[in-house]
């Protein structure tokens, strides 16, 4: 595969060109080693390069084969947008993200794997650009290739990311919009994480409360960080865990998982240079909440 762009101006060299249009620096070492190869107007070049005003200029990488250790599966993947460099995703409810040693056959990854083998795609290493606890459903961006995944990595293009949450708890919050600006740390030999005074990692979770019915209130919530469980902890310290969160001690009457939904995730695409903007409709379970 390659990546090719045009050149406008004064001469520079080859990594400053290439780390311009978001190529890290891990992965232009990596091309000078061997991994791949540099190209100027169509022909690989090697040594010191020099990007003249209207060349056309980038990298040529070898596709990325799948990881034997992950199996594909050819179970249901709810595609919600898909281009050569991005796979947008509405993950079900019960679907773990990532495989682990309690699940190593059908999670996220092993179905994106199954996708993309069935449609003959050259790269078969999928790249999680944000993740889903198990029980949490809704949209999930994926980079297709190691540059795109690079390209979001950027800090200067990673902070459009942007996300949305949909969250049903009991009572309402008081005031009914706000900042939870509140740092997490494990809670030790268990998979919760909690609020703590001092030290852990900052979290910064902004809220807004959407409709009370029947005492309980559906409220829309974005991460500015991206903390382990950040909301389930926030709500939980406020006293409104989630729904059906019975590992924080929510509710249960009504749903019997955490009554959360990744509804909307929206980014700069620096491959179109426009931005992205994707929205998942709610699962049957949630509907069913007021």
């Amino acid at each position: 595969m390659e990546f090719i762009w045009e050149h406008h101006g004064a001469p520079v060299s080859m990594k400053h060109f290439l780390t311009t249009h978001g190529i890290s620096m891990r992965l232009v070492k990596n091309v000078k080693h061997g991994t791949g190869a540099f190209v100027v107007n169509g022909r690989v070049v090697t040594g010191v390069i020099t990007v003249n005003d209207g060349d056309l200029a980038g990298l040529r990488l070898p596709a990325e084969v799948g990881d034997p250790s992950v199996p594909s599966s050819i179970q249901p993947l709810d595609v919600i947008y898909e281009d050569a460099n991005w796979l947008v995703v509405n993950k079900p409810a019960g679907l773990t993200s990532v495989p682990g040693p309690s699940n190593r056959e059908d999670t996220l990854v092993n179905r994106v794997k199954g996708y993309l083998l069935a449609q003959h795609a050259e790269n078969l290493k999928p790249h999680l650009m944000t993740r889903l606890d198990r029980d949490t459903s809704g949209l999930v961006l994926i980079a297709k290739h190691r540059v795109a995944q690079g390209m979001l990595a950027d800090p200067e293009i990673g902070k459009s990311l942007q996300k949305t949450y949909l969250a049903w708890i009991a009572g309402s919050l008081q005031p009914a919009n706000g900042t939870i600006d509140l740092p997490i740390d494990r809670v030790s030999d268990s998979p919760r994480r909690t609020v703590v005074t001092s030290g852990g990692q900052r979290a910064i979770t902004t809220y807004q409360v959407l409709a009370t019915v029947d005492a309980i209130s559906r409220v829309q919530l974005t991460l500015v960080t991206g903390r382990t469980h950040q909301i389930r902890v926030h709500l939980t310290h406020l006293g409104h865990p989630l729904l059906g969160d019975a590992l924080y001690g929510g509710d249960q009457t009504l749903i019997q998982r955490q009554a959360l939904h990744a509804a909307t995730l929206q980014f700069f695409d620096p491959f179109s240079e426009q931005p992205l903007s994707f929205s998942a409709p709610l699962p049957a379970d949630l509907k069913k909440l007021p």
